[in-house]
């Protein structure tokens, strides 16, 4: 990694090579520190570590962090471990130490997020939702499932909600929104491209545009004209954090309900027409039985 390092140093700027200069001295950095904070140490941003680390032949921080793991361990799964897993988490951890640290990670997430929620801010986006003739949620990756998750329950009170994971599709319905629509972009990090794209052009249509990202200066962040932040440990679970995943559906749940007070009684209507439509497809409630019946009493 060094030597790549070295090789691609005449094409880097000023700040990369500040990058540079501390992973020539310190190459295991990377299995040490997240994004964040291993830009915190060469006193750049994250965006500039993820310019860095495709300069020299990644795709992202993710990939140059096993890239690292690969060239120091080879092998050594003690670091593919702690690449892969994060810090959190050892192999010699018995369950109970597992769950307990699970547990705090999860908990600490969601209060953390709580904490850093602007009720004023879900509010107003609640309300524009159900009142959008039109709700577009984009979501890439991990994030997919919760856009997914969201339109659903949008779709079945009412609200013409769409999800977009592939960015042709989501670009497409972006560029035809309405003023009065409605564009939201899911994205732990912030840092997704496709996402960052979608929610660009919603926005140059004339859609009111809401992140959900783990900070309010992510670069999804700076598109949108509101943020809502959902936190996530950073030692916790790489790169899929599920932690993540609770603190972002955490968020959508009191947005979903939000929309939903809006019009209770519309809500109720139509939640109770979807119900009966589905019902038939339901098996019914096995009766309880008594001692008796269970061993053929009744016949």
């Amino acid at each position: 990694m060094s030597a790549r390092i070295q090789a691609n140093l005449p094409q880097m700027s000023s700040v990369m090579v500040k990058i540079a200069e501390l992973l020539l001295e310190h190459p295991t950095l990377p299995l040490e520190q997240s994004i964040t904070e291993l830009a915190e140490q060469a006193g750049t941003s994250p965006a500039t570590v993820t310019r860095f680390c495709r300069l020299i032949g990644f795709t992202g921080y993710v990939q140059f962090r096993v890239g690292v793991a690969s060239d120091i361990g080879r092998g050594d799964a003690h670091e593919s471990w702690r690449a892969d897993i994060g810090r959190a988490f050892a192999p010699e951890d018995t369950p109970n130490e597992v769950l307990g640290t699970l547990l705090n990670a999860h908990i600490r997430s969601l209060e953390t997020t709580a904490r850093l929620m602007d009720l004023d801010v879900v509010v107003e986006v609640a309300r524009a939702i159900a009142n959008a003739p039109h709700v577009d949620i984009y979501g890439i990756g991990g994030s997919a499932g919760m856009a997914s998750e969201m339109q659903a329950r949008l779709y079945r009170i009412g609200i013409n909600a769409h999800c977009w994971s592939e960015v042709h599709g989501g670009l497409t319905s972006a560029a035809i929104l309405g003023e009065d629509a409605v564009a939201i972009g899911i994205s732990n990090t912030g840092r997704t491209e496709e996402t960052i794209q979608m929610l660009s052009q919603a926005k140059s249509s004339g859609a009111f545009t809401i992140s959900l990202s783990n900070s309010p200066t992510t670069p999804l962040a700076e598109v949108a004209d509101v943020n809502v932040i959902t936190a996530a440990p950073e030692q916790f679970l790489q790169p899929d954090d599920l932690s993540a995943k609770h603190a972002q559906l955490f968020v959508l749940d009191m947005l979903y309900l939000l929309v939903a007070q809006q019009d209770s009684i519309d809500t109720a209507a139509k939640l109770a027409a979807s119900a009966m439509a589905v019902s038939e497809h339901r098996r019914p409630a096995r009766r309880d039985l008594t001692p008796s019946q269970s061993k053929g009493g009744d016949r």
